[in-house]
């Protein structure tokens, strides 16, 4: 079955010969639909070059590739580089998209590669992609001259051929890798490389900014170890760092490398006008708060942006979201039986890396007009000069905004970005204060290369690639912990010492069992079938999304084609997928447990108490739901056993007060207390479980073992009208309950279902609408991605004695300290909360404020507010 169509307006090719942005422009400024939705509108004016001639001191060869290639001038920021790094400085380069960050770091380099006959240099980019751009890069300047086409530079990680890697070690000048190879397939074999490291005059680390949090902490101990080995073959290189714009350049790069580094951030590249647009979708139901959907807004500005012939990115949050977006934009494309319906194509990880190079060489030779992406495209591959950039709701960090808005006008060329808010708080809160966004400095990146787990594991594949000696250093980390630290290896033995030295005595090789990026490194492989039964590869997963993408029935989409999700073997690592054709996508239902293991800190603040420890969260995959395209309708779920995954982490969390609880109720705005349902309710839930079969009524699962309370756990039994309801209008405690418990309003409801149904009572009692707004406000202030963190309610969370309670934890294992930063900030979050939810318009809450309706299609709005108004002693 073929996928309908959204409405939108047809698509035809507005001739622009000028391929310029301003016939769109001037369209939108006039058009009924668009106009009333721009909340803000900032034009920046053209920017002339700053230049400055090429130094005398650059080698002759070097002169003259520049030159072979009409370059003749540098910017302001690449002599500063030049000039820096010739004085043996290390240094970081902060300047805007597109400014010629690579030319500034390969002139010192290749400089160096001259002048000296066995230097080498090791590059590290964060993708395999970014470093098969990069050496193209590199080998066409190299062409211009003998003298440069003669140093020897190759791409050395886990797509490099076994037969190759032996020549790469021995004769490769420059050689381009990323973290985790240099983690797990150089350093623990720097004996095969000691020309190299023994030569190692430079290293270059692009994309500095992405490496920040977890992946961050763990690139800084990766550092660590690789100057390590490079003082044991006799090398002190320099570092020469490129980051986007972000709020602490310098101090991240010294976090990353330990060293002194000078910030150079005089970007004197030219630029085109630049137009950021915010559009706030309109309004379909002001009681309800509801706006027109972000994702279908913006396939209609894409295809305006195809219409007027204007080359574009659409970025959106997910890879989900990704194809749904391919769908709709390719589908009038694929209606109109185009002759070429790459036109448009997706573009993020798990496409394999064939696919990804031949969408980018569509964008630089213009065949491919659209690409939809994840933020894979942030990061600065080669795509050529698009026209526009739509931003599919808040990418969650200012800097990640100007990075995808960056993607478009890579030149002199005029460019527009529009950034669709959601329905998000977050994105609403920007919308209406947009001097927020427009004036707020790029976030901070944050790096803690001493968390505890993180440098342990370290430690451990620093001790196997070389002995520790007593005194040894390792970073920025003090002698006595450094002590304290091996003496624990030894105790665990995992470490021997013997003649002050610290000794590796495992048969394993620890860096194979550290994920740099994930806390699954097994990636699950997607296979289907070609049309003569040939199995075929389409694609790759991480282990920790699998459980919910490719399950059993679930849907999963690849550039637009959707498959069905036959097997998942979670022991092989392997899902085999069906190509078909269907009109619905499936959404995967998970439930969470929290236990408190470790309390840290508590204080007692107005209406609650709020503490700050270590958690662990089990999460199991229990079900999915099928959903309409389009129409969202829910066409029914299904439940699933998958296994749990636990995660061990930090948490901020609230406690009510049994003072504030005691105000809630006195005021009607509390109905979360435990019910009474009387004595005789036990011999009542059996009689209505034998009558429906020991079935759930919503999604069919049978108990697994009726028979008994041992082994299984039995189904709810859920009262349809609430007990509270009767509770409120029966003259007793005894007629409310004869009135409740009548067998026909009850049902059986498996435990999953139950805790959905049950989502609605607590969304009423307003502790999941402060869950709600919480969690979609904590990253304004964290400065982090909302990807970041968890969010959990209970009404009657037994860790904190039964108390309500609301928990916002990291979603990295061990932490990474936004939960820290949670609980020293709680006055402020509760004080910004209660401003959105008060200032809100909608009347009894909506996805801009405490989430959508709960109970019986009413909100949590006013018992939201209530609670805010305890938390902050205005009640």
């Amino acid at each position: 079955m073929g996928i309908p169509l959204p409405a939108h307006r047809w698509r035809r090719t507005v001739k622009n010969p000028l391929n310029t942005i301003q016939p769109l422009l001037d369209f939108w400024k006039r058009d009924e639909q668009t106009a009333p939705n721009f909340f803000a509108w900032k034009t920046t004016p053209p920017r002339p070059a700053q230049t400055h001639p090429i130094p005398t001191d650059v080698p002759a060869p070097l002169r003259e590739a520049l030159s072979t290639r009409g370059i003749d001038q540098l910017y302001s920021h690449q002599l500063s580089a030049w000039t820096r790094s010739r004085a043996g400085e290390n240094i970081i380069l902060s300047t805007g998209t597109a400014s010629g960050k690579t030319l500034a770091y390969n002139l010192p380099v290749l400089a160096a590669m001259l002048q000296d006959p066995e230097a080498r240099a090791i590059y590290l980019f964060p993708t395999k992609a970014l470093a098969q751009d990069q050496l193209s890069t590199l080998e066409n300047l190299k062409l211009e001259t003998f003298q440069l086409s003669n140093l020897p530079t190759s791409i050395y990680d886990g797509d490099t051929p076994q037969a190759n890697r032996p020549t790469i070690r021995k004769t490769a000048r420059i050689v381009l890798s990323n973290p985790d190879m240099l983690h797990t397939g150089i350093l623990p074999h720097h004996a095969n490389w000691s020309d190299f490291f023994s030569n190692l005059k430079f290293i270059v680390i692009d994309e500095a900014h992405t490496y920040r949090g977890v992946f961050g902490s763990h690139v800084a101990n990766v550092i660590r170890r690789l100057k390590r080995v490079a003082n044991f073959y006799g090398a002190k290189p320099q570092f020469i760092l490129a980051s986007a714009t972000i709020g602490n350049p310098k101090e991240l790069a010294e976090r990353l490398i330990e060293e002194e580094v000078e910030l150079i951030d005089n970007d004197g590249s030219s630029r085109g006008e630049r137009h950021f647009i915010i559009y706030n979708p309109p309004v379909t139901d002001a009681a309800l708060g509801l706006r027109k959907s972000s994702l279908l807004e913006s396939v209609r500005l894409a295809n305006d942006l195809l219409t007027y012939d204007v080359q574009s990115v659409v970025f959106a949050r997910t890879r989900r979201s990704v194809e749904i977006i391919l769908t709709y934009l390719q589908s009038p494309i694929v209606n109109r039986q185009s002759s070429n319906v790459n036109q448009v194509r997706g573009y993020r990880s798990g496409y394999l890396p064939h696919q990804r190079r031949e969408i980018e060489q569509g964008l630089r030779d213009g065949s491919v007009k659209s690409v939809v992406a994840t933020n894979a495209l942030e990061l600065g591959i080669d795509i050529g000069g698009l026209g526009a950039a739509i931003l599919v709701g808040y990418p969650g960090t200012i800097a990640s905004a100007r990075q995808q808005s960056g993607r478009a006008g890579r030149g002199d060329d005029p460019a527009v970005s529009v950034l669709v808010a959601s329905p998000n708080p977050l994105d609403q809160f920007l919308a209406h204060h947009p001097e927020y966004f427009f004036g707020s400095s790029p976030e901070m990146a944050l790096v803690n290369p001493n968390h505890l787990l993180i440098l342990l594991e370290h430690l451990r594949c620093a001790m196997f690639e070389l002995p520790f000696k007593k005194g040894d250093g390792f970073g920025g980390i003090s002698d006595e912990l450094l002590d304290e630290y091996l003496e624990f290896l030894v105790a665990n033995q995992d470490a021997h010492f013997s003649n002050e030295k610290y000794y590796w005595m495992k048969d394993q090789y620890p860096a194979a069992n550290i994920s740099l990026r994930s806390a699954s490194p097994q990636s699950v492989v997607l296979q289907s079938v070609t049309e003569d039964g040939r199995p075929l590869t389409i694609g790759t997963v991480d282990g920790e999304s699998a459980a919910w993408m490719v399950h059993p029935g679930a849907i999963y989409m690849h550039e637009a084609q959707q498959y069905f999700v036959q097997e998942f073997n979670i022991e092989n690592h392997i899902a085999q997928l069906v190509p078909v054709g269907l009109d619905y996508y499936t959404e995967a239902q998970k439930n969470s447990e929290i236990e408190i293991t470790a309390h840290t800190a508590q204080e007692t603040v107005p209406g609650c108490d709020k503490n700050y420890g270590e958690i662990q969260v089990t999460t199991q995959v229990v079900g999915f739901r099928k959903i309409r395209w389009f129409t969202y309708e829910n066409l029914g779920q299904e439940p699933l056993d998958m296994p749990p995954s636990e995660l061990q982490t930090t948490g901020y969390w609230l406690s009510l007060s049994e003072e504030a609880v005691a105000n809630l109720r006195d005021a009607g705005v509390w109905t979360n207390d435990p019910n009474d349902y009387g004595p005789e309710w036990p011999k009542i839930r059996d009689r209505v479980r034998a009558r429906d079969k020991y079935q759930c009524q919503v999604c069919g699962a049978l108990e697994k073992d009726p028979s008994t309370t041992l082994r299984a756990r039995q189904h709810d039994v859920h009262h349809k009208t609430p007990f509270r309801s009767f509770v409120r209008n029966a003259s007793s405690l005894e007629a409310a309950r004869e009135q409740a418990n009548r067998l026909e309003n009850l049902t059986t409801l498996c435990p999953s279902c139950h805790k959905k149904v049950e989502q609605n009572v607590r969304i009423r009692s307003g502790l999941g609408g402060l869950g709600f707004v919480l969690g979609n406000l904590a990253p304004l202030f964290l400065m982090c991605d909302p990807r970041d963190l968890g969010t959990h309610t209970d009404p009657a969370w037994s860790a904190v004695n039964g108390q309500p309670s609301v928990v916002l934890y990291d979603l990295v294992p061990a932490g990474i300290g936004f939960s820290q930063k949670l609980f020293e900030i709680h006055d402020e979050l509760i004080q910004r909360a209660l401003e959105l939810v008060s200032q809100c318009e909608c009347e009894d809450g909506c996805p801009s404020c405490v989430g959508p309706g709960g109970e019986n299609g009413a909100g949590g709005k006013a018992e939201t507010l209530a609670i805010l108004k305890q938390l902050t002693s205005q009640y």
